[in-house]
């Protein structure tokens, strides 16, 4: 009866209608598959992380120490794609676009962050601070402006390292990402993931 109102409401055919319900219930399937990843993906991690966390017991929290392996984990992504990039991709080259010219050392730490700013928010959203309290959403904003507020300390610090003072760009990258860690740590803690009271 109800198949029938649906068909008369949206003038679909009959054929077309059980394609569409078919496609629903794999798109179902689908998102249960991806829910079934994500738990075992999350659980692998918490599992390897917190095997090693007893040598590191009295002067870590657990919380803190999940924050540095998967910081740290994160952040040697974000290094060797750099390096990469920088080296194979845009090959020490500018980046010459329709209306604007990128230096090879951004357009490197474009590219990274691209797939580590993601990975970072998967790690700390759902390894790292799982207690916070705050819907999905709100965490997301909130770890969005604090990737923004790192970004624009990153191209400062960059520009100023490679530009101004002449170092390397590798090393200049290492730099910058050690000063934004310390950034990105206290905001992430008190503030941006912040169990709520």
């Amino acid at each position: 009866m109800i198949r029938n109102a649906v068909l008369c409401l949206t003038g679909l055919d009959l054929t077309t209608f059980k394609k569409l319900s078919n496609l629903f219930v794999t798109f179902t399937v689908d998102i249960t598959e991806m829910q079934k990843i994500h738990h075992n993906t999350r659980q692998a991690i918490l599992q390897f992380i917190d095997f090693f966390y007893p040598l590191f017991k009295r002067g870590f929290s657990l919380q803190t120490f999940r924050y540095a392996a998967c910081g740290g984990v994160n952040t040697l992504l974000d290094i060797g794609l750099f390096s990469f990039s920088y080296h194979f991709i845009f090959k020490k080259h500018d980046l010459a676009l329709a209306f604007i010219t990128i230096s090879p050392h951004i357009a490197a730490k474009i590219l990274s962050q691209s797939i580590s700013i993601p990975t970072g928010f998967y790690l700390n959203r759902y390894v790292v601070f799982q207690q916070s309290g705050l819907k999905g959403h709100h965490q997301l904003q909130r770890y969005l402006l604090v990737v923004l507020i790192s970004i624009c300390l990153t191209y400062f610090f960059l520009t100023l390292f490679v530009d101004y003072l002449g170092w390397y760009p590798s090393i200049a990258n290492i730099a910058t990402i050690f000063i934004v860690v310390v950034f990105s740590y206290t905001s992430q803690t008190f503030y941006f993931f912040k169990a709520k009271d």
